[in-house]
């Protein structure tokens, strides 16, 4: 292997930027890297450019591993079909398709039919769908079109018999889907103002307003529905219930998980909107409606998730009635088909399906294929039929159609790939944390390890917005054990896989459980023989990169290798940009004080020490990323690239034309990740085949 030369960073200038916090004083020598458009951060941008990719480039194993990825990509990929009207839906992506297609057909067994091709929007592929929403009848179709990974969205209308698009244009579009109505003659969908066009990747999303849209007239024209001067961070999410008699107005502030819950009766002209939840007290997720009777599912009271029924005319607390309670699963979700509730619980991070009456009587458990994640169990209150996906950390995602009358699950699509799941296993173990919280981790590789301290280890986490890490497949994961790597996956606090208060467990003053969970779960791969500090990778993306900047920052010694992707590194200015704001609920805000002292003591940009040897790092971010604006990962690298010492590498990987992650082409995906594992072979001395 050839020895890694003697790196000479770009310089970063730094400025005498300080900032007064509650009275302590805190150097910014980087600010200037926060506008991405000037020429100096560009010109900074290719420099690092060129010195990450002079280091990638010439490692003997990238090419080969890039031949893997690409070959094991292609396959083809299915998603779950879902039927309107008298047509079934799915997307389909060949193998290697920049962006997977929407297909329609009249029959299951009949001639599909293109109905979106986004990889027709652009040449290179980085126009992405971002939305459709389907008309009762299936006679028409909204969709979402974003450019390059932003969060902006443009939405269009298209016939789907003639495949023609009609002159509806809508714009300035962020956090949003589109509700028809039951006539399919418009539909509902929230925006932003117009924004600065020179700033609007950088700017700070306030006043989000509820609309609704008439085909055939123009977005000036648009009836606003429902707004809150009074309450610049409030955004709305508009649902039409099934019977398409109200509007569901779902009221978020920031990324909380509590919200509100407003409705209006679309059978009324001009009837008011009225306001059903008016506090924000828990989550509360509309299931459906029988006439007045709402069902919700709901944490208020219940931490892990239970169902019940509001009538709208007995609004009041008092008569709320609980329809299923909580158990000892935590709830994700519940739909309705076969005029039964479809219950989605997790138990230890694994999909279980239960079935109840409207009554909240237990029918059943449906079985699944094993221990993995099922998707799906979406349609109507009347169908007898559904589709979901099954999948594993070995298995990629399998389709299932499944009869709720027999209670038979039967393989509709089964992809075709070029991995050996038999040769792989994935166990699951209990560790405690540093306070003694039990944490749950999969450990997924090559049949046979040997708990030796020699395996080399992608340790990857996320820990926050309750967000819940599954057993899923992943082809870059794949290849990794391919190579002889294993895969750990623990469930930190912060994550929705035990509740809410697991989820609370890990955020703002708690947040440092969420960092602790994760330095224990590598300490304890390495007690156990799994592997050792030199063979160990920790990686992560958005909230995971923040996961990665502190503990790399906390116990640089512990990892070999770290790869934070799109991180939140900032920690005290994170709310200054686009959407950031909304993340107070989840960490807090230095404009408080003791939140400040907490996100101080943390925020990795800010907890980099000058002399010390850090792992070798290769950041990744985008400069269109306007969800973690690239100034994170910018400022951080300009950072660490200071404060390093030792011959370890210290990287930037800037993707063009490319965002948060969302829409991401294929081409640009393997190429990152070829260009990461490549970089884990070296800094961890992998040999491959």
């Amino acid at each position: 292997m050839t020895p890694p030369q003697p790196f000479v960073y770009p310089p970063s200038r730094q400025d005498d930027q300080v900032d007064n916090y509650h009275g302590i004083e805190v150097k910014d020598p980087y600010r200037w890297l926060e506008n991405p458009d000037s020429e100096e951060t560009q010109a900074w941008v290719e420099a690092q450019n060129q010195v990450t990719f002079a280091y990638l480039e010439p490692i003997p194993a990238r090419q080969q591993i890039k031949q893997r990825l690409t070959q094991l990509w292609d396959y083809e990929k299915y998603s779950i079909p879902f039927q309107e009207g008298e047509r079934y839906f799915y997307f389909k992506n060949n193998g290697l398709q920049n962006q997977s297609v929407l297909y329609t057909l009249t029959a299951l067994d009949g001639e599909p039919q293109v109905l979106l091709d986004p990889n027709t929007f652009s040449e290179d592929g980085t126009v992405a769908l971002s939305g459709l929403s389907i008309s009762d009848d299936a006679k028409l179709i909204a969709y979402g079109v974003s450019a390059s990974g932003s969060d902006w969205q443009e939405w269009q209308v298209r016939n789907i018999e003639t495949g023609e698009d009609l002159t509806d244009r809508l714009q300035w579009i962020k956090f949003s889907g589109a509700a028809w109505t039951k006539d399919g003659r418009g539909f509902f969908y929230s925006r932003f103002d117009e924004p600065n066009e020179k700033t609007k990747f950088e700017d700070t999303n306030y006043y989000q307003k509820l609309y609704y849209h008439q085909l055939g007239t123009s977005q000036s024209e648009d009836i606003l529905v429902y707004h809150r001067p009074d309450q610049k961070e409030w955004g709305f999410s508009g649902d039409v219930t099934e019977d398409g008699r109200y509007l569901i107005i779902s009221v978020w502030l920031g990324t909380d998980s509590k919200n509100l819950v407003f409705y209006q009766d679309l059978t009324q002209p001009s009837s008011p909107v009225i306001e059903l939840i008016s506090e924000f007290t828990a989550n509360y997720g509309f299931i459906d409606n029988q006439g007045e009777i709402f069902w919700f599912r709901t944490d208020l009271n219940a931490p892990r998730g239970r169902v019940i029924a509001i009538n709208i005319n007995q609004p009041e607390q008092e008569n709320w009635q609980e329809i299923i309670p909580q158990v000892g699963e935590t709830l994700e979700g519940v739909s309705i088909l076969n005029q039964q509730f479809i219950a989605d619980y997790l138990k230890d991070a694994r999909s279980q399906i239960k079935v109840f009456d409207l009554q909240g009587n237990f029918v059943r458990e449906i079985n699944l294929p094993g221990i993995g994640s099922a998707g799906g169990f979406e349609g109507k209150r009347t169908d007898t039929e559904t589709f979901y996906s099954f999948t594993s950390f070995t298995t990629p995602p399998t389709i299932y159609r499944y009869n709720f009358l027999t209670d038979e699950s039967t393989i509709y699509r089964q992809p075709a790939i070029d991995f050996q799941s038999e040769n792989y296993q994935t166990e699951q173990v209990f560790y405690q944390s540093q306070d003694g919280t039990s944490v749950p981790m999969f450990i997924t590789g090559k049949k046979g390890w040997q708990l030796d301290g020699n395996n080399p280890t992608y340790l990857y986490g996320y820990g926050g917005f309750n967000i819940s890490l599954t057993p899923s497949f992943s082809i870059g994961q794949a290849v990794w054990m391919e190579m002889g790597g294993i895969v750990a996956i623990p469930s930190l606090r912060g994550g929705g896989e035990y509740g809410e208060e697991w989820h609370q467990a890990g955020t703002k003053l708690q947040k440092q459980n969420v960092f602790d969970d994760f330095i224990a779960a590598a300490e304890w791969l390495i007690a156990h023989q799994y592997t050792s500090p030199a063979k160990l990778a920790i990686g992560g993306g958005s909230n995971g990169g923040l996961l990665v900047g502190a503990c790399m920052t906390q116990r640089p010694e512990l990892f070999g290798a770290a790869l934070p992707a799109v991180g939140v590194m900032d920690m005290l200015r994170f709310h200054k940009f686009t959407i950031g704001w909304a993340w107070c609920s989840e960490y807090g805000s230095s404009e408080n004080l003791e939140e400040f002292q907490a996100l101080y003591a943390y925020s990795p940009l800010h907890n980099l020490k000058s002399g010390t040897a850090y792992p070798a790092t290769l950041i990744t971010t985008a400069d269109r990323d306007d969800r973690v604006v690239p100034a994170h990962s910018f400022k951080f690298a300009a950072a660490l690239q200071a404060a390093h010492q030792g011959e370890k590498p210290v990287l930037i990987r800037i993707e063009t034309k490319a965002g948060h992650g969302a829409g991401k082409p294929t081409a640009k995906v393997i190429e990152e990740s070829a260009d990461a594992w490549a970089f884990l072979t070296r800094s961890l001395n992998v040999t491959i085949s």
